[in-house]
């Protein structure tokens, strides 16, 4: 079942209306079926025309949507033969980062991924997606794994922020956050970071710093959460929305200021009502973007990246 958001409420109260509608037909003789289809198809309408003029705090709410596709439902909806590797061989494991070598469309790749979890139990398991010194270690290690044995690297960046706990800053939190993403900078090999759903601070450009950067249509990809841009500028998280709006958060944006390169169209109402099609989309986007950088030598990789990076921003 959906979980709509506060935006949604039309949407849903429309949605209501069809199950009653399905459920005081239920078991009757009457011929609902012109009735219902014509509530559908004003549902569907709804839906389509409220996704298409979303504000950039309501992406920021379907970024950050509790049924929204994570790092597990891309491995099995676009990926095949996905073998993970744990650890980083010097603290332990860290679950908010996983990684392994898989296959896409049979293009062997290393891929590398935050993972938020989809209940209580995998959400504490998994951190929330925050990744703590050891998961960007651990990506650290696959990438050079990657480099040694030719393979390209895929990512999936879908985190509000590194973590930013005690325990996280004692093992060098900010270190490791800066060798990940020197470790992109540097790989020999072709490297496609996709922003699935949130891309929040040094956290997610510690995964997100290859040649090609997709973004999904309702991801957001900031430096700061809007609450936490409010909370400094005005002293109150209730600015989130003006906060988003002035931050430019979304893909759109951000295509438009060379932040991302492609973005990736979402099923209409969000990747949350199709994780398979969502998923499949994406696979389809991130392999032809690996076809297009194949054949390229190390040097030719690392100045687009260099390249890329520093344009950013210039006019």
């Amino acid at each position: 079942m959906i979980s709509f958001l506060e935006f949604e409420k039309p949407v849903a109260q429309q949605e209501a209306r069809i199950a009653e509608l399905r459920s005081a037909a239920a078991g009757d003789d009457v011929d609902i079926s012109a009735e219902l289809k014509r509530l559908e198809d004003k549902s569907a309408a709804l839906l389509a025309s409220t996704y298409a003029s979303l504000s950039p705090w309501q992406k920021t709410q379907v970024a950050r949507h509790p049924m929204r596709p994570h790092f597990r439902d891309f491995v099995k909806y676009a990926f095949d033969d996905f073998m993970p590797l744990g650890g980083d061989r010097l603290y332990g494991e860290d679950e908010a980062i996983m990684g392994g070598l898989a296959t896409l469309d049979g293009r062997r790749c290393v891929l590398i991924g935050h993972e938020k979890g989809h209940d209580t139990e995998s959400r504490i398991r998994h951190n929330f997606g925050m990744g703590k010194p050891e998961g960007y270690r651990k990506a650290i290690r696959l990438m050079e794994l990657a480099g040694r044995f030719g393979l390209p690297v895929v990512t999936l960046v879908d985190t509000s922020g590194a973590f930013p706990g005690v325990e996280a800053e004692e093992r060098g939190q900010a270190e490791a956050i800066a060798r990940s993403t020197e470790a992109c900078l540097a790989l020999p090999v072709p490297m496609v970071a996709t922003i699935v759903g949130e891309g929040g601070s040094g956290g997610a450009v510690a995964l997100a710093s290859a040649e090609r950067v997709l973004m999904f249509e309702h991801a957001v990809y900031s430096v700061i959460s809007p609450e936490g841009c409010a909370s400094i500028l005005w002293r109150t998280a209730e600015k989130a929305p003006d906060a988003a709006e002035a931050m430019k958060v979304t893909a759109q944006h951000l295509h438009k200021l060379n932040v991302i390169d492609r973005i990736v169209p979402e099923p209409v109402g969000g990747a949350h009502r199709d994780p398979r099609g969502a998923a499949q989309t994406l696979g389809k986007a991130i392999g032809e973007e690996l076809d297009a950088l194949s054949g390229k030598s190390a040097a030719e990789l690392i100045r687009m990246r260099e390249d890329r990076f520093l344009q950013i921003g210039s006019f």
